[in-house]
């Protein structure tokens, strides 16, 4: 089994930085891609930013956080970083680490991650 485990949320003042951490352990050799999703109670998962860790380091990034977050990796460790700068109030969420096993372009599509963390709270007071 494949265990995720997210850190580094907490709060912090409009205009400010955090970064994220999230690890993959277990019987994680072979996973592909890993990314970071974000969901406030009411409102439906949201994809943040995905990496293709299982080669190449694609990423892709929602729109809303484009120019402002930055996905990265630890070559070979199974663990990823997410570097979120100029926050917003709006970027207030639990934010959810995933993990997926297959090589196909799994992007920002929730339903393609086999593996989820219990996630870490962001708020970002204006």
């Amino acid at each position: 089994q494949v265990h995720v485990v997210e850190s580094g949320g907490g709060s912090v003042q409009a205009g400010g930085s955090l970064r994220l951490s999230c690890a993959a352990s277990g019987y994680a050799g072979n996973l592909n891609w890993m990314a970071w999703f974000r969901q406030v109670p009411g409102k439906e998962r949201e994809g943040v930013a995905a990496m293709w860790i299982g080669g190449g380091g694609t990423t892709y990034y929602a729109d809303s956080v484009k120019g402002r977050f930055i996905i990265s990796e630890d070559n070979g460790k199974n663990t990823v970083y997410l570097q979120m700068n100029s926050l917003k109030p709006e970027d207030t969420a639990m934010y959810y680490c995933a993990a997926a096993r297959q090589s196909v372009n799994c992007g920002l599509r929730g339903s393609a991650y086999d593996y989820w963390g219990q996630g870490t709270q962001v708020t970002v007071s204006a």
